[in-house]
């Protein structure tokens, strides 16, 4: 048997709408860690994120698992698990405590928090995470890490991220169901974030949209901080939909014609070929052209990132992210979506691929994977501590907030 971390073992799951996803990594000191096994299964049981069949999402995990534990050669007993969904809400508060003794300790860290974390939740909702943005000592300048400073009066500036209740359990309840003990709950797009964006990326400001299959999730980051998260239903499986309601084809047939011939933007297509597609009964079949398939695929496209663009805009957002916007997730790799973002954000845009350190399988290069290995990459900042002074001890407490009352719905 394993014992995550204990042993130098970690596990992430990825409990998407499209495909269930389990790598498990060995620690190899530092923040760095081997691949040493990959899980991958269709995800069934599973609607923009959330749970709708648990019978159905336990036999999907279990067999991710089993596949990860058969190419590590190991029995996985807990696991870091992702989490997103259009029940994802977020906001920014505001804390202000008295420094109790002149100089600033973890003790005045966490009160400023906990006054920022004391706001109106809608019911049956429960906070996630608690992400300090900056901090300011009695009025002045903006400070990120304030341990050891002097001074009266402490601010925070925090982004809370909610989520509801019996979405999260149920999800809990899953990988439980499973043969898996859940160590923590991370947001997806913070995960996918911490696997392709750059320190440099971070501390300039740059917005990540990671496009899945049920959801696309969004997080923008400015002076190593997140600054801002957003959850939209529209994602990959809305292509897919498309493609069959418009071309009267198959789902399946639809999701290998969007990966072998889909196309998000005019101006790129160099050859207008002509295709086959399976009709929607089975047993007829016709042609059409490349082109038909984006008079489909690029309004659902330009869908997607207007109203991303038109939440920066709302937010006034647009001064955060010099760096630009980072696409991953499997959605990204539709061709013409990054010259689509481009032509909407007017900003640079690239495809966001997992950072390795690690030799592995290339394929876990793509940015299908992204929020999986950003999960092991979350996870390593907590086990070790890596997180600043100012984050470890309060995701601590939050997620004991989280066990409760996930233990009290069993």
């Amino acid at each position: 048997m394993t014992r995550i971390f204990g042993d130098r073992i970690m596990v992430s799951i990825d409990v998407g709408t499209t495909k269930m996803c389990v790598l498990v990594a060995r620690h190899t000191g530092g923040e760095q860690f081997d691949i040493i096994g990959v899980g991958k299964a269709p995800s069934e049981g599973l609607r923009k994120g959330v749970v709708v069949d648990v019978s159905k999402a336990v036999r999907s995990i279990r067999q991710a698992i089993a596949e990860a534990e058969l190419m590590a050669g190991i029995t996985i007993e807990s696991a870091y698990v992702g989490i997103s969904g259009g029940h994802i809400t977020s906001l920014n508060s505001h804390g202000v405590v008295p420094i109790k003794r002149g100089q600033i300790d973890q003790g005045d860290i966490e009160r400023a928090l906990s006054a920022a974390r004391a706001i109106p939740i809608e019911r049956d909702y429960q906070i996630l995470h608690v992400l300090p943005q900056y901090f300011i000592i009695d009025g002045r300048d903006r400070v990120m890490s304030p341990i050891g400073m002097h001074g009266i009066r402490l601010e925070v500036q925090a982004h809370i991220i909610m989520g509801a209740v019996t979405s999260v359990q149920n999800l809990v309840h899953c990988c439980q169901m499973a043969g898996v003990k859940v160590r923590d709950i991370i947001l997806e797009q913070l995960a996918s974030a911490d696997a392709v964006l750059s320190p440099d990326e971070r501390e300039l400001g740059v917005a990540v949209l990671d496009i899945g299959g049920g959801t696309s999730d969004l997080a923008l980051y400015q002076n190593g901080n997140i600054r801002h998260t957003m959850v939209l239903p529209i994602a990959g499986n809305h292509f897919t939909h498309d493609l069959a309601i418009g071309l009267r084809t198959t789902l399946l047939d639809a999701e290998r014609i969007k990966k072998e011939h889909g196309y998000a933007q005019f101006d790129i297509l160099e050859k207008d070929e002509l295709i086959e597609v399976e009709m929607v009964q089975g047993t007829d079949r016709q042609i059409v052209k490349i082109s038909d398939l984006m008079t489909i695929l690029h309004p659902r496209a330009q869908e997607l990132l207007c109203l991303v663009h038109a939440e920066i805009i709302k937010k006034k957002l647009q001064s955060f992210m010099p760096a630009g916007l980072v696409l991953t997730g499997g959605g990204s790799l539709l061709r013409g979506m990054q010259e689509c973002a481009e032509a909407i954000f007017d900003a640079p845009v690239r495809i966001g691929r997992p950072q390795l350190e690690v030799d592995l399988l290339h394929s876990l290069h793509s940015p299908i994977y992204a929020t999986s290995y950003g999960l092991l990459v979350h996870a390593l900042k907590r086990e070790t501590g890596s997180f600043t002074t100012t984050n470890g001890p309060v995701y601590k407490r939050v997620f004991e907030c989280m066990k409760s009352w996930v233990s009290d719905f069993f």
